[in-house]
């Protein structure tokens, strides 16, 4: 994925644009319609939504994929403590 900078002082990680590629969508035609009247740029929704749900759907296979090392890193916490809490001062 190529990442662009952009010129505004706030550029962040998330508000960084990537390539473009054309690609064609099937949207309901009053959502559509109702959209363009109100100018809103359906390319950028799409976008901006698509990337919300992979990385939702990214951190719930990772969650899914390691929940063996979470439970068992858990269950030593839960048995031995953290590993230097007998030096914490407050």
């Amino acid at each position: 994925m190529l990442a662009v900078k952009t010129k505004s002082a706030k550029t962040s990680a998330s508000t960084r644009l990537a390539a473009k590629r054309a690609t064609n969508l099937s949207l309901s035609s009053d959502v559509l319609d109702a959209a363009k009247s109100l100018q809103i740029n359906v390319s950028r929704v799409c976008d901006k939504h698509l990337r919300e749900v992979v990385q939702q759907e990214q951190a719930h296979r990772w969650r899914t994929e390691h929940s063996d090392f979470i439970a068992a890193y858990n269950a030593t916490l839960q048995a031995e403590g953290l590993p230097l809490d007998r030096w914490q001062a407050f």
